[in-house]
């Protein structure tokens, strides 16, 4: 069967830089989606993403569908004809519906009887009858919140649609998408090249558009021509470019033929603190900023123009003179901001709302003061620190700085506080209590940064349960699921010895202390599952089986610290030879206990054992104890999961020779007792029960 290449470029307005790119990969995937629904098969998809065009070139495209043999099932034999062999109206409704007399049917035999059927082939439809289809449907699908309208069409997309091309080998797919006739003409830059642009053939789209209209048209080509723009033009300057990789994303989004500018700043502004001057470029003017060896922030910046100029000095100098402005503000709030203590900002947090049912920042701030005192003296940990940086955590919120610049909450507070003379470990946490910010952010490494940190994520994660708005869905209004992945870090990878549900309890127990009006029922187990729900995440992407996460959180540790050693302990049990038999033993065992229902007593009776078998096992598990209880003691899990491994054969055994569930209730009794210790010990680490 014969293939062509298909080229698709929609032209537009300029798209939404930071949405472009999910646009280009959403498109891409409902265009492959289609032709894998009509059975077109083709090679490769390239796609093409510029702020003017999204474009895909599919390279051999099955020019047809192939012919299918489509067989239809009517009704029984019996059900067809009469006693006179004459059809019923069932069977001549089913020639009917096929097109053909009844005579024409074929008969089919299967395991359930006869039955009659019409056989035809189904002629497949060409490829340009498809497209316009598959295409329409595609743009349909794309992840767009807000669509528009332009003139008089009542068409709708994210941007203006000026030209569209479909070009099918060297043939013209006759169609309108988006109100727009489809043709082979693309455009060009919009200031280089704006005039219309004859594509001969699909495979010759992006050559032709960056050697002779000034685009760019592949994504991922642009970026990193970007990017090694960037990083050359800094070495003018002695300098290393730092490269967002978000905002390279977006810079890319923004430009078709990109030429990097190097600029400069005035160097007294280099006073304030460097993070409100990189979001000063970054945030309102896209620019990338330049820093020394030592990492120390630079006098310039690096700008992505769109044309290539024939005066660039013109070009710096407007982006220069934007940027004073920006980084002037800067100024004047850092200095407007130091006039007035963090603890004096702190006071105006009364006036800002935290949530309706839960009062404001301020009230959540002296809950998250108290709930970090208590982490800190709960791990033997100074309290004060910890309780000074909680209680101004919040107050940089009020500040003219964070209210331009708000992602630099935190860091301002830090720098606020040093300059208010706080202590050093103080400062820190302010900035640490906000950690992780993201998925794979680094932890708060200061105790006050812990302690803060845990004490406002619980505190959320405790009040927004209370009232009855966790989480549903793909809805996370408080980045609940965030917060609760933040809390399993911490406990985990600071090794934290301290109990979650005490911390939950505590959080709760302040609510009711500022009598806010929630409802608590539940809620340490609500807050406790949902956290220990982000733990078989957290755990998976470890490595971890599924199993044996389950083995471990199904008894609900309440200590993150020791159910992460449990787990490592389990996943190095496992590896043993006696790992399999013991599982299947405990197993059994969990069983047995769960059919017999009776209260058993914590200890067997030694003068009730008979059989040898049990009676080397009470022996060897009698020997155990005392070696496994300081090893529990001190958590480890590992060295007890060892010895336990040797119970191995006497558990066979007393399996293979003794009769738990004796008719004698003595025997039974003493037997089940002792079964309930073996699994008590193994709980102690995890329930084997649970593994595959």
């Amino acid at each position: 069967m014969d293939t062509r290449d298909l080229l698709i470029e929609i032209g537009t307005e300029e798209l939404p830089p930071k949405a472009l790119k999910k646009l280009s990969r959403a498109f891409h995937d409902a265009v492959l989606e289609g032709l894998k629904s009509v059975e077109l098969s083709h090679g490769g998809i390239q796609q093409y993403a510029s702020p003017r065009r999204l474009a895909l070139l599919v390279s051999a495209l099955q020019d047809k569908q192939q012919d299918k043999q489509v067989e239809r099932r009517g009704p029984a034999l019996t059900a067809a004809f009469d006693e006179e062999g004459c059809p019923t109206k069932a069977a001549s409704g089913f020639a009917r519906s096929c097109g053909v007399e009844v005579d024409q049917l074929d008969k089919i035999e299967t395991d359930k009887g006869s039955w009659l059927a019409y056989s035809t082939t189904q002629k497949g439809e060409a490829a340009t009858k498809l497209i316009a289809a598959i295409v329409t449907s595609a743009l349909d699908a794309l992840p767009i919140p807000k669509r528009m309208r332009w003139g008089s069409l009542k068409e709708q997309f994210v941007r203006p649609v000026h030209w569209v091309v479909l070009l099918f080998g060297d043939e013209v797919i006759d169609a309108k998408i988006l109100g727009v006739k489809s043709g082979r003409e693309t455009r060009g830059h919009r200031f280089h090249h704006p005039q219309a642009v004859y594509i001969g053939e699909p495979a010759a789209y992006a050559p032709m558009l960056e050697t002779e209209a000034h685009v760019i048209a592949d994504f991922d080509t642009r970026r990193e021509a970007i990017r090694g723009q960037v990083l050359e033009i800094a070495k003018q300057v002695k300098g290393n470019a730092i490269i967002d990789e978000a905002l390279l994303d977006e810079v890319t989004s923004m430009v078709e033929w990109p030429q990097a500018v190097l600029g400069n700043f005035d160097q007294r502004f280099l006073d304030v603190p460097s993070e409100a001057l990189i979001s000063a470029m970054k945030g309102h003017q896209k620019y990338f900023h330049v820093v020394d060896e030592q990492g120390k922030l630079l006098p310039h910046f690096i700008t992505i123009s769109n044309i290539v100029s024939k005066d660039p000095d013109k070009v710096r100098e407007g982006n220069e003179r934007v940027i004073r402005p920006r980084l002037s503000d800067a100024e004047f709030f850092w200095e407007q901001d130091k006039k007035v203590t963090l603890s004096e900002h702190n006071e105006r947090l009364k006036t800002v709302v935290f949530q309706s049912k839960l009062g404001s920042v301020f009230d959540k701030v002296v809950r998250i003061s108290e709930l970090s005192a208590y982490i800190a003296s709960s791990v033997g940990w100074d309290e004060k620190n910890p309780q000074r940086a909680a209680s101004l955590c919040k107050a940089d919120l009020m500040t003219d700085m964070v209210g331009e610049f708000p992602e630099l909450q935190g860091i301002m507070g830090r720098y606020y506080a040093r300059f208010d003379g706080e202590d050093n470990e103080v400062t820190q946490a302010i900035d640490e209590h906000y950690m992780p910010r993201f998925s794979g952010d680094e932890l708060p490494q200061t105790q006050s940064g812990i302690c803060t940190s845990l004490a406002d994520k619980i505190d959320t994660l405790v009040g927004i349960f209370a009232i009855g708005q966790a989480p549903s869905g793909d809805k996370d209004p408080f980045a609940l699921r965030r917060a609760a992945l933040g809390v399993l870090r911490i406990l985990i990878e600071q090794d934290l010895d301290i109990e979650l549900d005490l911390i939950i309890k505590n959080a709760i127990k302040n609510y009711t202390y500022q009598r806010v009006p929630i409802h608590i029922e539940d809620t340490t187990a609500h807050v406790y599952d949902f956290i220990a729900t982000r733990l078989q995440v957290y755990y998976s992407t470890h490595g971890y089986a599924r199993d044996e996460i389950d083995a471990v959180l199904c008894l609900k540790p309440g200590n993150l610290q020791h159910a992460d050693k449990r787990l490592r302990a389990l996943a190095e049990f496992r590896k043993l030879p006696e790992a399999e038999s013991l599982a299947a033993a405990n197993k059994r065992i969990s069983n047995i206990l769960k059919k017999a229902q009776q209260e058993l007593p914590d200890k067997w009776n030694l003068f009730v054992l008979t059989d040898d078998a049990e009676k080397a096992l009470a022996g060897n598990i009698e020997e155990l104890i005392p070696v496994l209880e300081p090893l529990f003691e001190q958590q480890e899990y590992e060295a007890a999961m060892t010895q336990l491994a040797g119970l191995r054969q006497p558990v066979d055994d007393f399996f293979d020779q003794v009769m738990v569930m004796s008719d004698d209730e003595g025997l039974r009794t003493n037997r089940l007792a002792m079964l309930n210790v073996i699994r008590n010990l193994f709980l102690r680490v995890a329930d084997l029960s649970r593994l595959q």
